[in-house]
């Protein structure tokens, strides 16, 4: 039985209001820059670390940078939730994870193009064995380390994620109403 490779996975195309319009290949979607729908997973493990690697040479996107968050796109049909649980499942290569928890969506629009991103959190305590065609190296950061690595400006983060993370951060410093 063949695989399909990830230029052909079908994903919904929407609008700037992240309502379906129709679908197409993956591969189209980024070709055409046509709006699509990912989703942004900061795992943390029992110590409330962060789950941070870098991915393959072979990712279509971003290749061979790092990132804070597992993730990507949402399949066509998919719930953001059901492919947040999916995506953070077959990334950490863990089963039985919790269902994330959604935070907060935008509209990320830069390098690589632009997608509606639904940033969601989880609690990983189960050993993690990363996706290795997906996950080339990684490690647990502290909030400290992690910040330090963002700063120093020596590791290339995947824009989108650092976007995510910036956001993030700033969500989490608002006032509770």
């Amino acid at each position: 039985m063949s695989r399909v490779s990830a230029a052909d996975e079908v994903l919904d195309v929407v609008d700037r209001d992240d309502r379906v319009t129709g679908r197409a290949p993956r591969g189209e979607v980024y070709a055409g820059g046509l709006l699509h729908r990912c989703v942004f997973v900061q795992a943390r493990d029992a110590r409330g670390r962060i789950f941070v690697h870098r991915r393959t040479a072979s990712k279509l996107v971003f290749p061979s940078a790092y990132d804070m968050f597992v993730g990507g796109v949402v399949g066509a049909g998919e719930s953001y939730a059901e492919a947040a649980l999916r995506e953070a499942g077959e990334e950490l290569g863990v089963a039985g994870l919790a269902q994330p928890v959604p935070l907060f969506k935008f509209l990320y629009e830069g390098p690589g193009g632009a997608w509606w991103s639904y940033v969601h959190e989880v609690r990983c305590e189960l050993p993690v064995r990363p996706q290795e065609s997906e996950v080339a190296w990684h490690a647990w950061l502290s909030e400290e380390e992690l910040a330090g690595r963002v700063a120093d400006g020596e590791w290339e983060w995947v824009p989108d994620g650092l976007e995510a993370y910036r956001r993030l951060r700033a969500h989490r410093e608002r006032p509770v109403d």
